[in-house]
Order: C-alpha cells, then structure tokens, then sequence
C-alpha cells in the first residue's frame, strides 16, 4: 500500500491508511482535552488559597502530563504503529500527524529518544507539579522550571534536527503549518512563559530569605 508521506520513497512496508477522519481525530483529541481541562479547573476551586494563574498552570501540567504519557508515550513504544488495522485512535493519531513530520512513520530515531524521554522523564512530573501546586509545596516553582526547561529543550531538539535534515518531511503546506509548526508552538511559548514566572519566584523566594537572615544577625 502506498503511503502519503515525503519524501515518497520512505520505506513503511505494511503500511495501512488512516482510517478515521482528520475532523474526527481531531475533535476526540480536543473534546477529551477540554474534559480533562475543564475537570482540573473545577477542582482546583475547592483549594481557596489558590490563584487563577495557579489553577490554570494546573490546568497545563494536567494536560501536557497526560499527552507526554499516553500520546507521546504510545509512539515510543510502538514502533510498527502504521501497520495498526483496527483503527485504534493513538495509532491513527500518529498516521495522521506523520503527514506534517514523516520522521514519526520513518522512525527516526532522534524522534523516538526525544518521546521517549519526555513521556517517562517529562509525563509523571508534570502531574506531579498539578499536586504540587494544589498542595502549595515548597518544590513547586523548582519542579515548573525543571519541567518548563525539558519541554523547552526537546522542542527545540525536535526543530532544529528537522532544519538540519533539510526540513522536508510535510506532506504539504497545510500539514508543515498546521501540524508541525502550529500544534508544536504551544510546547515553545508556554513553557517559556512558565520558566520565567518560575526563575522570578525562586529568585524573591532566595532574596527574602537572604534578607531575613541579615535582619536576625543584626538583631
């Protein structure tokens, strides 16, 4: 069965088409997102000391932990995914998305480390940093940064081995903006949003912690 990646000759032997719809794929994925979205903001509620921001980051680490675990996660750790016949979703999702970056269906195997990792070392410490911030510990902000710069460092990872591999792996414009460009973008802004806020309250945490050590000295 010929596939529908670039470039052409890329070798999927028992390749199978996506059976499900790009529509179909998509609304599952973004229904089943804003449920679980929806869920952590509503529960966050119950922790008065909490503020929007705060709930919403849980919203992200909730969201962002579940699709390095179960999406990512499905990809490491299943190579022969374009042969699936049954129309499972995750295996669907990775057809369908291979159409922006046939580095996915090829696996390549800067792709698979990259997955790889974030799904076991970037997955569980994202739920981690929900609890964390339900919770008030005192490792939030370290634990969002560390997070934040991971994501960071495998995002730029997975752009800059596609530049350098010559940056032709979409099955058309739609799929390199859409797809490669657009989805991959909030894992760039965001995280980097997350890191800032994190370094400037670690950063008043440190100078007013210092500035009360100066103060019980001088008492």
């Amino acid at each position: 069965m010929e596939h529908p990646y670039v470039p052409r000759d890329l070798h999927l032997p028992g390749y199978v088409p996506v059976t499900l719809s790009m529509s179909t794929i998509v609304t599952v994925y973004g229904l089943s997102s804003l449920l679980v979205v929806s869920f952590v903001f509503l529960f966050s509620g119950r922790f008065r000391n909490l503020s929007k921001i705060d709930r919403v980051l849980m919203c992200w680490w909730a969201f962002t932990g579940l699709t390095h675990m179960i999406l990512e996660g499905y990809f490491a750790f299943s190579p022969e995914f374009y042969k699936e016949n049954t129309g499972f979703y995750l295996a669907e999702v990775w057809k369908e998305y291979s159409k922006g970056d046939s580095r996915y269906a090829g696996r390549d195997s800067a792709i698979v480390t990259v997955e790889g990792i974030t799904s076991v070392l970037e997955g569980p410490p994202s739920l981690l940093a929900v609890y964390a911030i339900a919770t008030g510990k005192g490792y939030s902000y370290i634990l969002q940064f560390a997070i934040a710069l991971g994501q960071l460092y495998g995002t730029l990872v997975y752009f800059i081995t596609a530049y350098l591999e010559g940056d032709n792996f979409a099955a058309s414009p739609f799929y390199y903006y859409a797809y490669y460009i657009f989805a991959n973008s909030f894992w760039i802004w965001i995280p980097t949003l997350i890191a800032v806020r994190s370094w400037k309250k670690i950063s008043q945490a440190v100078h007013n912690q210092s500035q009360s050590q100066k103060k019980n000295k001088v008492r």
